[in-house]
């Protein structure tokens, strides 16, 4: 069974996210683009392979793999020489595992409430306490640095770096203009795995 990789891809949605990843860990991969003006991912082809009709996705070796952080994670595993995640059996693997988990159950939803300037809920009641939090918690992570675990880059930087900065884009309040946040996404979009991945989506 082919190591190929296909990647169901459209530039404007999350699955910048996957492209930069798929960069990172130089394995050979396929892009097909999801046209979203002319409904391709609610037909009945894409809807067979991920029935949310949401991208990204991929399917390698017979397998479908969704959700941002999901197939980043599962990248990560598939090719480990690429070295984007610790080894099992490394303590550092908890670190990679909270900031990957912390990226799509904190920081998304607490972006989303800041965003849109929805109410927060109860921090009693919700699992990311507020966006107060939890760009607090980004912030004592990485004024430690360089990266999220430390000296190393790994593929939980590709998932937080990419929302991060996408955030930053927008003009999310108390990110862009910090010292920390900026000299962070900077770091991280000088990599030429990232260059590679924005070059291709902006052509």
């Amino acid at each position: 069974m082919s190591d190929e990789i296909v990647f169901y891809h459209n530039p404007r949605s999350r699955a910048q996210m996957a492209h930069w990843m798929l960069e990172e860990t130089g394995a050979p991969y396929r892009t097909v683009i999801v046209d979203f003006a002319a409904g391709e991912n609610r037909k009945p082809e894409f809807l067979a392979i991920n029935p949310m009709g949401k991208l990204p996705t991929i399917v390698h070796k017979g397998v479908v793999v969704t959700e941002t952080g999901a197939i980043i994670a599962y990248l990560a595993d598939a090719f480990p020489a690429a070295g984007l995640a610790p080894a099992v059996g490394d303590a550092n693997r908890g670190a990679y595992y909270r900031w990957l988990f912390f990226g799509a159950g904190c920081f998304e939803p607490a972006l989303f409430d800041r965003m849109t300037k929805r109410p927060e809920a109860e921090k009693q009641m919700i699992g990311y306490g507020s966006y107060d939090d939890v760009v607090g918690a980004f912030r004592l992570a990485l004024a430690k640095g360089p990266y999220l675990l430390g000296e190393t880059f790994s593929a939980a930087d590709v998932y937080v770096g990419a929302q991060i900065n996408w955030a930053m884009s927008f003009g999310a309040p108390d990110l862009k203009g910090d010292p920390v946040f900026d000299a962070y996404v900077a770091r991280i979009t000088d990599r030429p795995a990232y260059k590679r991945a924005s070059v291709a989506d902006a052509g």
